[in-house]
């Protein structure tokens, strides 16, 4: 082998070799951050100390939290803070006060999603805790403030009765459980308006059965309603459609007898009376049986 070629291997090892080392080194300096995740410092991918990441004491993030919420009305920012504690003192007693109060700032910015998440994660952890309760109206408050109108699809509204029943049944006796059963009210309010949404496009279309269940589920659920006193009318009206007059005399009757100066129980009383009828409560109806449930009638 002549000399020239021997050089010329010589120099293909070495680079190599180097090549191998400098792959090496790559390898090395992107494992120091991993390393180095306790000391309070980061390490950029070219193996560069990099000293902007600095731990804060857990008091002072959260106390950055609580002006950014109350003095500049900054919700987001002040999430982000509490976000911090938790992330950098994870075991601490100030973890525990910032993921309730990430909650409900990420519930005053309206991301409803993050509030949720953070507010169950906070029960999951803390159930014995006396902020639970708080937190655990969050989520219901959460899903009730984002209930659609009565012509979208009301899942969100039976999500939201469901988290605020939960409000009660685990905390009767707190403060939230009274705002809890008034939102509940609501939410029950807007599922029987969904109810009598659908049945007057049944009622439009002379579709009287269809019609009739419907409004048949708010007299018999949703009595307590702003929607009833028209769904015993509806009730009235489509019996009588029907020919079922026995059971339009009842819905007239107890419409009368429970709602004597209603607008609706006027269009009840003369639909029955332009039969040859007159309102007449059947005390065996579901109609009846469904208003002696609740102490009317």
């Amino acid at each position: 082998m002549s000399a020239q070629r021997m050089l010329e291997l010589r120099h293909t090892r070495i680079n190599g070799f180097g090549r191998q080392l400098r792959m090496a080194l790559g390898l090395i300096a992107l494992a120091i951050p991993l390393s180095g995740c306790g000391t309070g410092a980061l390490w950029d991918k070219f193996g560069t100390k990099d000293d902007t990441f600095v731990e804060e004491p857990a008091d002072k993030l959260y106390n950055e939290g609580l002006y950014l919420m109350n003095q500049n009305k900054d919700p987001k920012a002040a999430a982000k803070k509490f976000e911090e504690v938790d992330r950098q003192h994870p075991y601490s007693d100030w973890a525990r006060k910032s993921l309730l109060m990430s909650s409900y700032a990420a519930y005053e910015a309206g991301d409803y999603d993050t509030c949720i998440g953070s507010a169950t994660r906070y029960v999951t952890l803390h159930p014995g805790s006396p902020d639970a309760a708080y937190a655990q109206y969050l989520i219901a408050a959460s899903h009730y403030d984002q209930i659609p109108d009565i012509s979208r699809d009301q899942g969100r509204t039976e999500k939201a009765m469901a988290a605020l029943e939960e409000v009660v049944r685990k905390y009767p006796a707190s403060e939230y459980a009274t705002s809890a059963k008034k939102k509940l009210e609501g939410a029950r309010d807007q599922l029987a308006g969904k109810e009598m949404s659908i049945g007057r496009y049944y009622m439009d279309k002379r579709d009287y059965t269809a019609a009739i269940n419907r409004f048949k589920t708010v007299v018999t659920q949703y009595q307590t309603t702003r929607h009833v006193e028209e769904a015993l009318m509806r009730l009235t009206e489509g019996y009588m459609a029907i020919g079922i007059v026995g059971e339009a005399q009842t819905a007239a009757a107890v419409l009368g007898h429970n709602f004597p100066d209603s607008k609706w129980y006027k269009d009840a009383y003369n639909l029955v009376k332009s039969g040859g009828l007159e309102p007449s409560e059947n005390k065996g109806s579901y109609i009846s049986r469904a208003f002696k449930r609740i102490g009317l009638g």
